[in-house]
């Protein structure tokens, strides 16, 4: 024990000495060990401010409403403990065990807790009873947990409640937060470099201008959480639920941001599998989806069928279509920047006004279909593929194949048509400006007096 700790005082003004203190902590360690004269330390509302309990083993100490602010708890145990509405400002809990503690309306401003254990501790906010005023003299106040500018670097925090508390400006970079309870928290300006945040609840969350750069959102929810000015450079989204998030603030260079289906709202979900049904059966059974104006962006739909499907006027943003069945598939005017085309078959499909801005196309298919007659035959009639007045601005389509399409008034600016087929194509008030165009089989010029 360090001597030079300063005068203890409970927060009734009732005296406690370092002594008396040490007597405390030592029938505690008594009592853990099951030892005779044992007891559990009881500092409920002591005003510790300062005291270095550096190593001290607390654990299921009773400590709420305590006095803990500027205190070195470093490389200490405070499992189990009640720490419940303690005041914890700037205290160092660098290296502490807080297993399972309760935490719940504990001010922790500024609190040190790099490599702290807070796996399954509890820090939502609290109801304090309150004495002065009406209700003869009581009542409940309501106290968020404040960890405002707190110090979590490399802490691990599986599984810990923090819904509701108030993050603004903590560090948590490299820490472990799977499965965390962090909804309606407010984030606000943290950084979470490297953070790991697989399947963590972050509903509500305000995570606007938080640094996530590398950090695991791997099956997340992340629904309704604001992100504006949010860094997710390299982050990995796979899986996350993003419904009612707006990305279109947040940095998301080099993020894994690909949802499966099933993180998608019911409705999409039950289109998409009674769109499978309908051409699985030949259209014996299922229903044919109509997913307008829906929002998809980030879906993963590789391998997918969605042939003959109506997606007019959808919300498709950095979607994953590689390898997919679209033929005679309906996307005009839908938002397709930064999608992954590649190597699907978009035969027959109806693109026109359509947002292709920086897409993958490459070895894509985006010809004509044969149309068939009610015995099935093929009548001799081509349908092509109608991409009029597209904008695939820095869209990448080597090796695609656009023979016989409609490209008239596309804008082809700084795209890559390395290799592409063109041919028979109408290419009538195209845009070619800066494109690569090495290999590419283009089509006879439009008399520009016919």
């Amino acid at each position: 024990m360090n001597a030079g700790w300063p005068a203890v005082r409970n927060r009734d003004d009732a005296q406690m000495t370092p002594h008396e203190l040490v007597a405390v902590l030592e029938k505690h360690e008594r009592w853990l060990k099951n030892r005779q004269g044992g007891a559990r330390a009881n500092l409920t509302m002591a005003n510790l401010e300062g005291a270095n309990l550096s190593g001290v083993n607390l654990t299921s100490g009773k400590l709420s409403g305590a006095n803990l602010s500027h205190c070195d708890f470093s490389n200490g145990t405070l499992a189990q403990a009640d720490l419940f509405a303690a005041h914890l400002t700037k205290a160092d809990l660098s290296g502490c065990d807080l297993t399972r503690a309760d935490l719940r309306g504990a001010r922790m401003r500024g609190a040190k807790l790099k490599r702290a254990i807070l796996k399954e501790a509890d820090l939502r906010g609290g109801a304090l009873l309150y004495g002065g005023g009406g209700n003869g003299g009581k009542g409940l106040d309501f106290v968020r947990s404040d960890l405002t500018g707190s110090d979590f670097d490399d802490a691990s925090m599986t599984d810990a409640n923090l819904s509701g508390a108030d993050l603004t400006d903590v560090s948590m970079n490299g820490a472990d937060c799977e499965g965390a309870l962090l909804t309606g928290a407010t984030l606000i300006r943290s950084a979470m470099k490297n953070c790991n945040l697989t399947r963590a609840d972050l509903r509500g969350c305000n995570l606007s201008g938080v640094n996530l750069s590398g950090s695991v959102l791997r099956d997340a929810n992340l629904t309704g959480a604001m992100m504006a000015g949010a860094n997710l450079r390299n982050a990995d989204l796979q899986g996350a639920k993003l419904e009612g998030v707006d990305l279109s603030g947040a940095d998301t260079t080099g993020a894994n941001l690909a949802r499966s289906a099933e993180n998608f709202s019911i409705q999409i979900q039950e289109a998409l599998h009674s769109h499978y049904t309908w051409i699985n059966t030949n259209g014996a059974m299922g229903v044919r989806a109509d997913l307008t104006g829906a929002d998809l962006s980030h879906i993963d739909l590789h391998g997918v069928n969605l042939s003959g499907a109506t997606l007019r006027r959808a919300i498709l943003t950095h979607a994953k279509m590689r390898d997919s069945l679209l033929i005679m598939c309906d996307m005009s005017d839908a938002d397709l920047r930064e999608a992954d085309f590649t190597g699907a078959i978009l035969d027959g499909a109806n693109m026109r006004g359509a947002n292709l801005t920086g897409a993958r196309m490459d070895g894509a298919g985006i010809g004509w279909v044969d149309i068939k007659g009610p015995d099935g035959r093929p009548t001799g009639r081509l349908w092509a593929a109608n991409l009029t007045n597209c904008r695939l601005i820095g869209a990448s389509l080597v090796r695609t194949n656009l023979r016989g399409a409609n490209l008239a008034e596309c804008d082809f600016t700084s795209a890559d048509l390395t290799g592409a087929v063109l041919t028979d194509a109408n290419v009538r008030d195209a845009s070619f400006t800066g494109a690569n165009l090495t290999g590419t089989s283009l089509p006879a010029l439009p008399d520009p007096d016919d």
